[in-house]
């Protein structure tokens, strides 16, 4: 799992959910971040206006369930699914 150097922004994080699925409630119970505020969070534009260990919480929940935050690498930050392991048997 990487470590975020950088701010993270709410379309980000609104993207990490939909490629899981999950609303704003399974976030809040993944993270142990209140409801109201992730719902305060991504209704702003840009980079979250939060406590480092706010972001960092949601972020850590956000991989644990398979993100990947990607680095802007010059074409914008993002994420995607992380590659599941395949079991060799």
């Amino acid at each position: 799992m990487g470590q975020r150097t950088h701010a993270v922004s709410s379309e980000v994080i609104r993207a990490a959910r939909a490629l899981l699925r999950w609303e704003q409630r399974d976030l809040a119970n993944a993270s142990s971040v209140s409801l109201p505020t992730i719902k305060r969070l991504e209704s702003k534009a840009g980079t979250m206006g939060a406590h480092t260990s706010t972001v960092s919480a949601l972020t850590k929940a956000l991989e644990a369930a398979g993100i990947e935050f990607i680095d802007e690498n010059g074409g914008g930050p993002g994420v995607r699914l992380r590659k599941r392991q395949q079991r060799k048997g």
